[in-house]
């Protein structure tokens, strides 16, 4: 018999003390670099988007994977990338932890079209709002004191 899955994943990660350190002049350079980090590990990336201190990504995951070994390998490789990349100067790290919330394969359309509208979406609410509203709406608790690290 096969295996099969379905498996997704809205992820959120800021940056390092949630500093604006991702140019987005730059951006979409970072994104494909994702995007190939993603397809690296057998997964598939239905979007990404953000703005200069955060991210989000609509995933897969590959049943063989850990999500927090799977969030951990993107943020690793791609700090290590932007560090060596000049268009990325301002670039420290990324900030400990992330929000990963599952949906359901009906939801994917939708959340697409959330993350596509980024950059729309933050002139209306701020970062830590969105988070702290992504983190109620996913019944999860959670300690502000830990927002900035």
């Amino acid at each position: 018999m096969s295996s099969y899955k379905q498996i997704l994943y809205h992820s959120v990660l800021g940056t390092k003390n949630r500093k604006a350190t991702i140019s987005n002049t730059n951006c979409q350079e970072l994104y494909r670099y994702i995007g190939g980090i993603v397809k690296n590990k057998g997964c598939t990336l239905y979007q990404i988007n953000g703005i200069e201190d955060h991210i989000h990504l609509l995933t897969d995951l590959h049943p063989t994977l850990s999500l927090s070994d799977f969030i951990k390998d993107i943020k690793v490789a791609s700090s290590l990338w932007m560090k060596e990349h000049k268009s990325f100067h301002q670039w420290n790290s990324w900030g400990k932890g992330y929000g990963a919330f599952t949906c359901s394969y009906g939801e994917k359309d939708r959340i697409i079209s959330y993350i596509k509208r980024q950059k729309e979406h933050h002139k209306k609410e701020p970062f830590l709002e969105e988070y702290k509203r992504l983190l109620v709406e996913n019944g999860i608790e959670f300690d502000e004191r830990y927002f900035f690290l």
